[in-house]
């Protein structure tokens, strides 16, 4: 039980530090976090500071251990938001090998979400 804990830790504070990480951009509309949301996939300008209030509140809410209902919305959220952004970069540039990676990251949330439910079974 412990190495599951430990693993789960791990995995999940790793996948939340990247959604924070790649959240800052949306948060404060960067110049280039537009130039790709809007000009290049054609999202609209509002939805990008909310996709990355959305990214932080995600991640904190996988991070508190108490908050189990808002943590299965979370992960789905993370789960739509990782697909959704890679099936828009497919549709638009269609496949590349450079976009291999987001599946690294679809990854480590899936895994933090199994782990966080055997961690929780055996509670």
């Amino acid at each position: 039980m412990k190495k599951i804990n430990i693993a789960y830790w791990i995995v999940t504070g790793l996948f939340a530090a990247f959604m924070i990480f790649s959240s800052v951009s949306n948060v404060l509309s960067s110049p280039e976090a537009v130039q790709f949301l809007n000009g290049h996939l054609g999202y609209p300008l509002y939805i990008i500071p909310f996709l990355g209030v959305a990214k932080v509140l995600g991640a904190i809410a996988i991070l508190i251990p108490s908050l189990q209902r808002l943590k299965e919305w979370a992960y789905a959220g993370f789960f739509f938001d990782l697909t959704g952004a890679w099936y828009s970069i497919l549709s638009v540039e269609g496949f590349k090998p450079e976009g291999l990676p987001m599946l690294l990251f679809i990854g480590m949330l899936l895994t933090s979400y199994f782990l966080w439910h055997k961690k929780s079974a055996g509670n």
